[in-house]
Parts: C-alpha cells; structure tokens; sequence
C-alpha cells in the first residue's frame, strides 16, 4: 500500500496520475498548503523540504518501507517499482524520457509556476515578473509545439513519465494566460493525454468539495 500526501497542484497531481497509471493501491493523505500544513512536524519528518508531493511505500525495497519525495523522484521509483513502460528500458528511449522529464522538472515547473504566483497570486502588481515569466512560459510552450509537430508524445510514439509530468501543468494553461489554439500541437497532445482515464481520475485527487 502506499501512502500519499498530496494536494490538488500540478506537482501533487502527477503522483496521483502516476499512481493511477501504474495501478498501484493508495491512501490519500490531504496536506493543505493554504494553511501551511506542509509545515507541520508529522509531515516534515516526511519530507523535511516540506513540499508536497511525497509518498511512503510499505513494501519498498527488501520489504522495507520507504519514503521518497520530489515529483519526479517519486514518477521515476514509481514505474521501476512495477516495471511499467511508463520508464522505458531501451536506453535510448529511457535517456530521451528522463531528458524531457528534466526538462519539466527544471523549465516547465518553475516557469510556469512563477507565472501563476505573477499573474495570479502576487499581492502586488510586478510588471517586470509577469512579463519575464510569461515570455518565459511562452517561450517553453513553442519548444514543447515545435517537438509535437513529428512526434505523439515526449518520446515518439511512447507514452511515458514525461508526459504524465508535464500534463498537470498544462492544465493550467489559462491560469498563465496561455491561449491553447496558439499551439495546435501542444493543445492536440493535451487532448490526446486528457482522454486517459488514468489520467482523469489522478487528475480529481485529492477531491475537494
């Protein structure tokens, strides 16, 4: 069984997308980070970077239990854990999955990410970061359009974490004012991603009334 202590953001979102996928049975633990219980001392002792999402396995390895946290971290144990092609064997192919995974890991999350708290969340009015982040954010979406132009998902043909990691924070395409027709390509890999019903119940997890 594994736990998982999640909220509904894109980070949270791909482990429950994952866990999904991977058809793997899960507790759902909600840490609600608009009231800081990411910082509270049980969850800590989980994640000391007190960010969500992080799980703990009962039967890690050697039957032990075992904690991991980061999202990518988790999508990369995850797969290795069952086997799934989600993280392909073939070397070629597992570099190209674990490059673009990267890439939302270091390009995707963060810009976008700083484009929400700018254009969204910011208390105040900061003209210069709304407008690096957007560029930014801008910028990333055509890199992601110009590759989905030859190819059906991150690696070819081959649904895989990379794609479970970037869906979440495409789904908030409007919230960094992103117009999803300017991308056809981007917007029919979303679709075509959407449709996974793995993906739509990771997706409602946690569920909040």
């Amino acid at each position: 069984m594994i736990d998982l202590y999640t909220w509904a953001t894109p980070n949270g979102r791909k482990a429950s997308i994952m866990l999904e996928e991977v058809g793997l049975e899960y507790t759902v633990h909600e840490v609600n980070i608009g009231k800081d219980e990411q910082h509270h001392p049980d969850f800590l002792a989980i994640n000391p970077n007190n960010k969500i999402p992080a799980i703990v396995d009962s039967d890690g390895p050697g039957g032990q239990p075992i904690t991991v946290f980061e999202s990518g971290a988790i999508l990369i144990y995850l797969a290795e854990k069952v086997g799934s092609p989600l993280l392909p064997s073939d070397p070629r192919k597992r570099i190209e999955t674990l490059q673009w995974l990267m890439f939302q890991m270091g390009g995707v999350g963060p810009a976008f990410g700083q484009a929400h708290h700018f254009l969204k969340f910011a208390k105040e009015d900061i003209p210069y970061g709304k407008k690096r982040f957007k560029t930014e954010t801008q910028r990333l979406y055509s890199v992601m359009d110009d590759h989905f132009e030859a190819n059906r998902y991150f690696v070819g043909d081959d649904y895989t974490i990379a794609d479970v990691s970037t869906y979440p924070w495409i789904s908030r395409y409007e919230v960094h004012q992103v117009d999803l027709n300017e991308y056809e390509h981007v917007k029919r890999w979303f679709e075509d991603v959407g449709a996974r019903e793995a993906v739509q119940k990771g997706m409602a997890v946690p569920f909040l009334n």
